[in-house]
This record gives C-alpha cells, sequence and structure tokens, in this order.
C-alpha cells in the first residue's frame, strides 16, 4: 500500500490499555506491509495518567503523534481535535480499549479501492455491555435511521476508513456539537459495510455514563435534522384536534343527558396531558435554542493544550 494511513484515536482513561493497542497495531501494519503511517492519539483530559502514557509513545516512536485536549470534550469532539492533525490519504477512526479488530483493516482498504468513499463495520458480536449501553446504542442508532437519511442496510460505527476528502469536509463543520456519524452521512452515502466480531475489552470499564449517553443522543437527535420539531407541531395539531372532539362530547352529553354528574378528575388529567405536552416542546425548542446560542457565541470544539511528537525532538 503506497497511499499514507493516518489512525485517529480517542483516548480516554485509557492508560492500561493504549500502549498495547498502538503496538499491536504496528505489529499488524508491519505483517500486512503497511509502511506509511501514523497515529494521532488524543487524549480527553483522561482522569488517570494516560497522557503521560501516550506522550512517552510518541517520544518513542515517530509515527505517534499525542494531543493533549485542556478539557473534556467527548468521544466525537476528541475525533474532530485528531482530525485536525492528520497527513495521510486514507483515516482510520479506531477505539483506545483494544475492542476494534484492527486485523481487518487491509480488508476495509480492499474495499476502499473498489471506489467507497466511507467502509465502516457492523458489530456481530458485542462484548460485555451494560443494559444502559445497549440501550444508548440502539437509541443512536434509531436516530441515525429515523433522522439523517442513512442508505438501508448501512451502519457507521466508530471504527471506519475513510478517504482524505471526506475529512476535510468534516472538518468544515465548526459547530460546538460534532456528531461524526451524521457528519459523514451528511457528506457522502456512498458508503460500504464489512462485519467484524467485537474483541474484549483489554481492561477497565466503558466511559459512555447514562449521561454521557443521553447527551451523546441529543446530540443526533437534533443537530442534523429539524424533524423533532415537526413532530412537536404534529403533536401540537393532534392535541388540539383531541382538545375539539372532547369539547363538542361534553357539548353533545350537555344537550342529552342533563343530569349527568361533573367532576374534577377528567379535567385534571386533561390538564395534566396538556401541560406535560407544552413542556415536551417547549424542552426541544428550548434545546434548539440553546445550540444556536452556543453556535453564536463560537463555543469550541475542543481546545488543543500540547503536542507531542517524536520526531519534532530530533
Amino acid at each position: 500500500m503506497n497511499q499514507k494511513l493516518s489512525v485517529v484515536i480517542p483516548c480516554y482513561n485509557a492508560e492500561k490499555n493504549i500502549e498495547n493497542v498502538v503496538k499491536k497495531d504496528i505489529e499488524i501494519f508491519i505483517h500486512n506491509n503497511i509502511a506509511n503511517y501514523e497515529f494521532i492519539l488524543v487524549n480527553d483530559c483522561s482522569k488517570d495518567n494516560t497522557w503521560n502514557v501516550i506522550s512517552k509513545l510518541a517520544d518513542e516512536i515517530d509515527e505517534v503523534i499525542a494531543v493533549d485536549l485542556a478539557k473534556n470534550v467527548g468521544q466525537h469532539g476528541a475525533i474532530m481535535a485528531g482530525f485536525s492533525k492528520v497527513s495521510g490519504e486514507y483515516i482510520v477512526v479506531s477505539d483506545d480499549d483494544g475492542q476494534t479488530q484492527i486485523e481487518m483493516l487491509p480488508k476495509m482498504l480492499e474495499k476502499m479501492e473498489l471506489g467507497y468513499d466511507v467502509v465502516s463495520t457492523e458489530w456481530l458480536n458485542r462484548k460485555k455491555r451494560s443494559f444502559i449501553r445497549k440501550i444508548g446504542t440502539r437509541l443512536n442508532q434509531k436516530t441515525t435511521e429515523l433522522l439523517m437519511d442513512n442508505p438501508e442496510g448501512i451502519i457507521v460505527s466508530i471504527f471506519f476508513v475513510a478517504k482524505r476528502f471526506i475529512i476535510e469536509e468534516i472538518k468544515q463543520y465548526k459547530g460546538p456539537y460534532p456528531y461524526i456519524t451524521g457528519l459523514i452521512l451528511r457528506t457522502t452515502h456512498n458508503i460500504a459495510t464489512i462485519q467484524v466480531e467485537q474483541l474484549e475489552r483489554q481492561s477497565g470499564n466503558s466511559g459512555y455514563s447514562f449521561k454521557k449517553l443521553i447527551a451523546l443522543w441529543m446530540n443526533g437527535l437534533t443537530a442534523f435534522s429539524i424533524l423533532p420539531l415537526r413532530i412537536t407541531t404534529y403533536i401540537g395539531l393532534f392535541s388540539a384536534f383531541l382538545g375539539i372532539a372532547y369539547g363538542l362530547f361534553v357539548i353533545i352529553r350537555k344537550l342529552l343527558a342533563y343530569d349527568v354528574q361533573t367532576g374534577w378528575s377528567s379535567i385534571v388529567v386533561i390538564l395534566l396531558f396538556m401541560f406535560g405536552i407544552v413542556l415536551v416542546v417547549l424542552g426541544v425548542i428550548g434545546e434548539y435554542i440553546g445550540r444556536l446560542y452556543m453556535c453564536i457565541n463560537n463555543t469550541p470544539q475542543y481546545i488543543i493544550k500540547e503536542i507531542k511528537n517524536g520526531k519534532d525532538n530530533e
């Protein structure tokens, strides 16, 4: 393979995994005659010793670039930071936990040679995930299918290979809430998928808490579609129709049955139902307005604190 390969790995609390992951990947590259490559390791303000580990790797291995972020921006923000430093013709995004089967990369590159812009992976057997993580993953998949015009049968995961022009277009997005799947689907539908078995995590737990999963889902829900706003409009119209229908029912009942006893229970139920809908609608509108404000305020996707590369020390 003559084209240069850039591997972007967002790292969070990965001090026990990342060195083994990088060295294993390099062995696989050597075995498959991939000689022109680089690793961009992005420390997403980890709470452990991750920065020191990847900084040491950058000192020891010329092909490793270590990037330290000033604050935690999440996996997708860290990937965007990594994209800002790539120099290869093909860009790979992988994980820091050792679950990504990088052995499948040659097969993915073969697909790329057929003319695809992106080759992504579909996990055949996902290892030990919590119930909350399963729900979060399912929600994100459904969000992608419903809101982002996802081609049928195509799954865009965080283990993928893309051509350089795709990444350059993605980098043009300056909003504070990047969502990699949405950015890829906004750029191209010329995507292939291969099936890959997920490996066991080397150590530690997923960095996605329930709060982070909800934030990621909300990001995908509102970042690339106004469909949620349209849905709230339909809900409002439907609620108005129900109100009119119930009003007609009350009038007809009064005209036909004068002795019918009226009570507060039905009124309370209707009020709770209507106010609940109003609050949901206001919440969706508020989410869009808040994100618009953050964009106008030029909130950065990430802030790079330090960059290390062994070549700089030569």
